[in-house]
């Protein structure tokens, strides 16, 4: 009686320990299946979100191949007198791949009162004008962009000064000495042509001189602030020979930004010639404030 009584108690523990077993295995099975689920619901918004991720990532801001920007100041002066000057230029920027070129064309005018040599009637008239155009191309010899060779092409026409044109070519070796996020400095040499138009004189005619020359180009940029970006250029037009004129230039300009496409510049310019007539000084300089659009 005892053993039929001890093998029922034992046969029913068996099987509510299976019961239990297999209710138990079934709950982990649906944790597992749920859990599968889930991580596959997780995966499939993981992809979808790596993918938005990688589209975001591929979506960098590429710097347009044609950048350009146009500067417009005036000073116009009225009372006994009248006079303005106007001062305008354009700045045009293109590159790719290793390629780069950069032109610079400078506009300014002077307009006064001048009296008629017949009547004496005061007329407001053009007195004075120089505009310029300097153009010069870049090509990186290697990847780093660091060492470049350049052309470069300068002219100018001024009645403010003792020549009537000036222009000069040069060609030669560059190098991008050092850059940073917030400054660069490029530096380039070479040799070049020059040619001198003089105007004419109460003891001398209109004459044309040229020369061979070492041409030396710095300039230096650096970024201030976010709005605020100071330039420094300094270029050198060495005549080979003694008594010839050399050319010798510095400009500085501080450029703040008052929207996204308008600046507010500031320009400090030093032209200095060796060799002009007795009565005109070899060092000129000019001082603009100008309105920059940026395109």
């Amino acid at each position: 009686m005892f053993r039929y009584l001890l093998l029922t108690s034992f046969f029913l523990l068996s099987a509510t320990a299976y019961a239990q077993g297999s209710h138990s295995q079934n709950e982990n099975n649906q944790v597992s299946i749920s859990e599968k689920n889930s991580h596959s619901k997780a995966t499939a918004a993981d992809i979808l979100s790596s993918l938005k991720t990688a589209v975001q990532i591929k979506a960098v801001n590429i710097e347009p191949i044609l950048a350009g920007s146009a500067e417009l100041g005036f000073l116009y002066k009225t009372g006994n007198t009248n006079s303005a000057d106007m001062k305008t230029g354009i700045d045009l920027r293109f590159e790719k791949d290793r390629w780069l070129s950069l032109l610079n064309i400078d506009l300014l005018i002077k307009k006064a009162d001048i009296a008629d040599a017949d009547t004496g009637e005061l007329n407001f008239e053009t007195t004075d004008k120089k505009w310029s155009i300097a153009s010069q191309t870049n090509y990186s010899l290697d990847i780093r962009e660091k060492h470049y060779i350049y052309g470069n092409v300068w002219y100018e026409e001024s009645e403010f000064s003792s020549f009537i044109t000036q222009s000069s070519v040069s060609t030669g070796w560059g190098r991008h000495w050092y850059k940073t996020n917030n400054a660069s400095l490029w530096g380039d040499i070479g040799p070049g042509f020059k040619r001198d138009q003089f105007r004419a004189t109460g003891k001398e005619p209109t004459k044309t001189i040229t020369s061979w020359i070492i041409q030396a180009q710095a300039l230096y940029i650096r970024k201030l602030s976010e709005h605020v970006e100071f330039k420094q250029s300094f270029s050198a037009k060495q005549a080979i020979k003694t008594g010839e004129n050399s050319i010798y230039k510095a400009k500085t300009s501080i450029t703040t930004k008052l929207i996204s496409t308008l600046q507010l510049k500031f320009t400090f310019t030093v032209n200095y010639n060796t060799d002009i007539e007795d009565k005109k000084k070899k060092l000129d300089t000019q001082t603009a404030v100008t309105f920059v659009y940026s395109f």
